[in-house]
């Protein structure tokens, strides 16, 4: 994994006038070892009242669950993400079942999905998703899903559980497909999570995306320490810019960064089932 410099947030950073969710974030890995407590800080500051940490491996797990119990306003999904595929096992499944049941801080299943942007591995990557699901749909949890260059093979497989009447409720994290791709996961029931990609100059099937989504299925997201948004972009990404990753998708829809924080934080409310009070 390629080193992110780490920097203090920059002057411009903002705190948002109302409480925010960063609904996909990676503070377990090795980018935040040395300050994780003034992280911390930051996002409070910024506004931030909850955050779901994303897994992506099992052997995640136990680190992501020590951060819970070190910051209660974070909650945490578990599950294998499409590029890890050798972290899959015959027993994952199993794994990944026993500890969503063990901890009522899990809140979903993921971060699973397709990736076929450099690995054409399609049915290796099926072959862990379709589990994953199963499982969502065994826990009445919500996944989020991760989908890179695989929005139709990712269309085909959930609608064909939504056919068979096993549609499930989730978030396409970091959204990054066009206006259509966007509609035809709304149809299935989708939230749609717009990260620090919404703030870079050349997305404009990104930014079109984030002024159509309905209110009420908007998500916004970090997914730190990846994708800092501008003017962060190139540094080491972190939970309390979700409040510019925020302000960008409230100009783009002409509305106050309150209200946008508002609705995006009671949808991730609903979502992943979070207590009120944390936001």
């Amino acid at each position: 994994m390629a080193s992110l410099p780490v920097v203090d947030p920059p002057t411009s950073a903002v705190a948002a006038p109302a409480p925010l969710v960063d609904s996909h974030c990676h503070i377990v890995f090795r980018q935040f070892d040395a300050d994780i407590d003034g992280v911390a800080a930051r996002w409070r500051q910024a506004g931030v009242r909850a955050l779901v940490h994303a897994c992506v491996e099992p052997g995640e797990i136990p680190a992501i669950r020590a951060l819970a119990d070190r910051f209660p306003e974070m909650r945490y999904s578990v599950g294998v993400h499409p590029l890890d595929t050798e972290h899959w096992q015959a027993d994952t499944a199993k794994v990944l079942r026993e500890a969503a049941l063990a901890d009522d801080r899990v809140v979903a299943i993921g971060e699973l999905g397709l990736d076929l942007f450099r690995q054409k591995n399609l049915e290796e990557q099926l072959a862990m998703l379709r589990p994953q699901l199963d499982l969502a749909r065994e826990l009445n949890l919500p996944v989020i899903i991760h989908c890179r260059d695989a929005a139709e093979p990712m269309l085909a497989e959930l609608r064909q559980r939504h056919r068979q009447g096993a549609g499930l409720k989730g978030v396409m994290h970091c959204w990054g497909g066009t206006p259509a791709e966007m509609e035809a996961f709304l149809e299935l029931g989708l939230f749609i999570s717009f990260s620090g990609t919404v703030t870079f100059p050349k997305a404009l099937d990104t930014h079109e995306c984030a002024r159509r989504v309905p209110a009420e299925r908007l998500l916004v997201e970090t997914d730190c320490p990846f994708l800092a948004p501008v003017p962060c972009r190139g540094q080491r990404n972190e939970p309390a810019h979700v409040a510019l990753v925020a302000e960008r998708v409230a100009e783009l829809r002409g509305e106050s960064l309150a209200s946008l924080a508002r609705s995006s934080s009671a949808n991730a409310v609903a979502l992943f089932g979070l207590k009120l009070e944390m936001v």
